[in-house]
């Protein structure tokens, strides 16, 4: 039987290959490191019901190839997104420089309410640090994106990241701004509970699953 859950939300994860980003989704899911990491080829899915603000929340959790060649691939998935961690590596320069594809990406083809999170893995390799923190904080701030550091290796703020996002969201639920039968929002309500809570408050009234590959491949290490 099924745990039952309040809302669904359609997660991306994108970012420039190597940069980590299903060793987030994999400890996230799994709660461990993935030791052994290749490129991810076209996606992979992951999802898991995590507790927000008394609310039970599935997450759906696209982890999209970093690998120009597979853009027109991953590109589909963008639509109905409500939620999107994009990720760079900080000991990576390249990886920060071209974020600006995936922001653009995301923004264009996905909810226009979408919630971006923008995530600097891998801060457990600090002596190969590449990135500041205040570097990333401005890009963030000028962009309008929320910011954390993450390892995926050690575990830090891998939580925090999905669950800010998740945050941000219901709340825009709860105020309105984003509404779970608009097709396109990327939420859903679960079972009725969510849907009937919401209809009392509009009438004025007080009121873990395993990942699953598309497909994987390749050659590459995301290290953290």
């Amino acid at each position: 039987m099924s745990e039952s859950y309040d809302y669904l939300f359609k997660f991306l994860i994108i970012g420039r290959a190597g940069s980590g980003k299903s060793c987030l989704l994999h400890h996230f899911i799994e709660n461990k490191f993935k030791e052994d990491s290749s490129h991810t080829i076209g996606v992979e899915f992951g999802s898991r019901i995590v507790n927000v603000g008394g609310k039970s929340i599935k997450l759906q959790i696209w982890d999209t190839a970093g690998q120009e060649r597979f853009r027109s691939v991953t590109r589909s998935y963008y639509r109905g997104a409500a939620g999107a961690l994009l990720v760079y590596d900080t000991t990576s320069r390249d990886s920060f420089n071209v974020l600006w594809n995936w922001l653009n990406d995301a923004r264009t083809l996905a909810s226009q309410n979408i919630c971006i999170l923008l995530v600097g893995n891998k801060k457990d390799l600090e002596e190969d640090r590449e990135v500041t923190f205040l570097e990333a904080s401005n890009f963030a701030q000028e962009n309008e994106l929320i910011f954390l550091e993450t390892s995926a290796k050690t575990g830090e703020n891998v939580e925090e990241a999905f669950l800010k996002c998740s945050k941000t969201i219901l709340a825009k639920i709860e105020t309105g701004e984003l509404d779970p039968e608009r097709i396109g929002s990327g939420i859903q309500y679960g079972d009725t509970s969510a849907r009937n809570a919401a209809g009392t408050l509009a009438s004025g009234q007080q009121p873990r699953s395993r990942l699953r590959p598309d497909c994987s491949g390749g050659g590459g290490s995301c290290r953290s």
